[in-house]
């Protein structure tokens, strides 16, 4: 299933333009844009929370 071929690329594009229509496509594309932001610094967050230690010492006054 290699796409090394440009005519493959260029039907598979106009397949995707005709299903989608050239209206929605830049849509759906900020859309997917926007979920992947979220979805990104959702995954630092939770990377963030599991490197603190809990034994770690806060200093108290």
């Amino acid at each position: 299933m290699g796409f090394r071929n440009p005519t493959t690329i260029i039907i598979l594009l106009t397949v995707i333009l005709v299903l989608f229509g050239a209206k929605r496509l830049p849509d759906s594309a900020r859309s997917l844009g926007r979920s992947m932001r979220i979805f990104k610094s959702e995954i630092k967050e939770m990377n963030n929370d599991e490197k603190t230690p809990e034994d770690e010492k806060t200093p108290e006054k």
